[in-house]
């Protein structure tokens, strides 16, 4: 049984990039003892100790030799997370305060949230944390699902840096920040830093930062970073309906929303955040002002200029920056959120 709100981590990443070596280490520290690790059914980090009970719901439990509580999702994720947090902790346990979901490394981080949305009533903190494979670079942005869940990430982690050269460890942050200047880039040389770094607490705000994107180009030639800023006032219903056409007209093809939005019928920006179209509710951030700057940075494969300019009510935003391979945003553009937690 969980006391009060738990963190819930999508781990992420392709294929042979180091997520499952990144989760064996957390799994090592005494700091996992109050988590609970999910795998799905191609899952690598295995079912190791004894089975503790089988709920009345039929989901396998086994304890891992730190403590920490591991479980295989069945045919409905939901419910086996929703089982992991109203089950009684093994005696001796701390309370749940985090819950770890290693997907495979062909999914995408978008449906897996979907699936989440009916866990509303537990209040949990949610993020995606990729893995950056420091060996071989941007090499899978061939793959659809590897530009997915870059692009989903709130944390790019920069793994096997212990194999990697130099030259490739100096290239990992601006490389990352190329694919997603949304997410908080952790490349640390030092391997233990690193892990707990990857899964160190969400805070629920976190200050705006500049990214100097001057010298980056895109590292996927299908993706395209738009910066969207209002013509005007905002209203929240018109707000919403661009959002929703947005998400519409996209799909599978919206990868990641970010951005502050001043709405008339409020003083304070809202933040407006999704994942793929999984939106968030907008909510007012703390610690910007009226005067904050409205923009809504975008992130999607296979979309144009003149696809974005249909969206209704036309003509509430227009697009300040576009960035294509060989394209970077305007120097007065650089504004962007760090990491605000999908919520």
């Amino acid at each position: 049984m969980s006391e009060g709100a738990i963190e819930f981590f999508v781990l992420t990443g392709f294929l042979g990039s180091g997520k499952t070596t990144l989760l064996r280490d957390f799994l090592e520290g005494p700091e996992a003892a109050d988590t609970a690790v999910v795998v799905n059914e191609v899952g690598e980090i295995g079912l190791d100790g004894i089975v503790l009970r089988e709920s009345g719901a039929g989901v396998p439990m086994a304890m891992l030799s730190n403590g920490c509580v591991c479980c295989q999702v069945g045919s409905d994720l939901a419910f086996t997370i929703d089982r992991l947090i109203v089950t009684e902790r093994p005696d001796g346990a701390p309370p749940l305060r985090r819950i770890v979901l290693e997907t495979s490394g062909a999914s995408r981080p978008g449906p897996v949230l979907r699936q989440l949305a009916s866990l509303a009533q537990h209040n949990m903190k949610i993020a995606v944390v990729g893995t950056f494979d420091l060996l071989r670079g941007t090499e899978t942005t061939a793959f659809e699902e590897a530009a997915a869940q870059w692009a989903a990430a709130h944390r790019i982690v920069a793994t096997k840096v212990d194999l990697a050269l130099p030259e490739d460890f100096a290239r990992a942050s601006p490389t990352i920040a190329a694919i997603n200047p949304l997410a908080e880039v952790i490349a640390l040389a030092n391997r233990a830093s690193a892990v707990a770094a990857a899964f160190a607490p969400l805070v629920a705000a976190q200050p705006l930062r500049e990214i100097d994107s001057d010298d980056l180009t895109s590292a996927h030639p299908r993706l395209a970073l738009c910066l969207a800023k209002p013509a005007g006032d905002v209203a929240y219903e018109g707000l919403s309906t661009w959002l929703d056409n947005l998400a519409g007209l996209l799909g599978e093809r919206l990868l990641r929303l970010k951005g502050l939005v001043r709405v008339t019928e409020g003083g304070t920006p809202l933040l407006v955040e999704s994942v793929g179209t999984m939106f968030s509710p907008p909510r007012p951030l703390r610690n910007e002002s009226a005067a904050s700057s409205s923009f809504v940075i975008i992130i999607a494969r296979d979309v144009s200029e003149a696809e974005l300019e249909t969206i209704e009510p036309k003509g509430l935003f227009h697009l300040s920056s576009w960035r294509r391979p060989d394209d970077v945003l305007a120097r007065n553009d650089r504004r962007v959120i760090k990491a605000e937690w999908v919520a």
